[in-house]
């Protein structure tokens, strides 16, 4: 049968009505996702950061101390371990894990062997056990043996580290982990670079306390200071100084800022939700995801 294009035209126009979502034509199939690579890279004085898929990975490696802080998921931990040892045939004296999203404690059980103790926060493996058993991947877990409530240092060879807990933030459980000879802190997830950072407020999160933490982070530290960020836009950098903390601080005042316009203006949580980007942060990755938690946290009631 042959069909002239007016015929073409409304045969299609049927089809599509019938086939609703589905194309009249066949779609290519999806491009697979690229491959995950990972990379090793010097920071200064021994400590370094990986990157594969997850949040950062910071390590020191001297002739007499080993130290790891978090391990991604268990797939990029191996190929973390791989690579470790071409480093260091020493054990870690040292695993902490900068808060508990699996993302950060995911590859805990595949280092764990490698590891002489596991260091957290307090709070840390009671949420992270809570999220495995939502996750039902109960089996898949290593928690920390080492904990403490808001201080925490030891000397492991010739560098000092320590860990601070500065109160709720991403989460209720984050740390600040300081490698003292190098002047390097890792901050977790309570930094994220060019990219909108999620608040867990079913975890402890707290906007408000979020920006105080990051400015006293700020204080105890120095203008030499090299900061390890948990995570930063696609192909940008994940150390950086005390302005990018700044940066951040003021992207979360400015979450808080715009919430706080809106529900002032009678708005609902959908109609200030909705928006696909920040204002002022319109290059940042992703959505603003923490709408919804400063959302909830400005209007609980007490």
């Amino acid at each position: 049968m042959t069909l002239n294009r007016r015929e073409f035209v409304t045969l299609s126009a049927g089809l599509a009505s019938t086939l609703g979502a589905r194309s009249l034509f066949a779609q290519a199939p999806a491009a697979p996702a690229p491959p995950t690579v990972p990379v090793f890279t010097d920071v200064r004085r021994n400590v370094g950061v990986f990157t594969a898929r997850g949040g950062t990975i910071g390590y020191l490696v001297t002739g007499d101390a080993v130290v790891v802080v978090d391990t991604q998921f268990a797939d990029t931990a191996a190929m973390f371990l791989e690579g470790f040892k071409t480093r260091t045939p020493r054990k870690m004296d040292l695993l902490i894990n900068s808060h508990h999203h699996p993302d950060h404690t995911g590859g805990n059980k595949v280092l764990q062997p490698s590891a002489v103790k596991i260091v957290a926060h307090a709070n840390v493996p009671g949420l992270q056990k809570k999220q495995a058993a939502a996750a039902k991947s109960e089996e898949n877990q290593a928690y920390a043996d080492t904990t403490f409530d808001k201080d925490w240092k030891v000397t492991v060879g010739k560098e000092t580290i320590s860990a601070r807990h500065y109160g709720p933030a991403h989460t209720g459980g984050d740390i600040v982990i300081f490698f003292g000879s190098a002047n390097i802190a890792h901050t977790g997830d309570l930094m994220s670079y060019q990219r909108h950072p999620r608040a867990d407020r079913p975890a402890g999160a707290s906007v408000r306390n979020w920006v105080t933490v990051l400015e006293q982070t700020v204080k105890d530290h120095n203008a030499d200071t090299i900061y390890i960020f948990g995570h930063s836009k696609a192909g940008e950098r994940v150390t950086g100084s005390s302005k990018d903390l700044l940066a951040m601080r003021d992207y979360l005042s400015a979450l808080l800022d715009y919430v706080g316009k809106g529900v002032k203006a009678g708005k609902s949580a959908d109609e200030i939700v909705r928006v696909q980007t920040l204002p002022g942060f319109e290059s940042y990755e992703g959505t603003p995801v923490a709408l919804q938690a400063t959302y909830e946290e400005l209007t609980a009631k007490s």
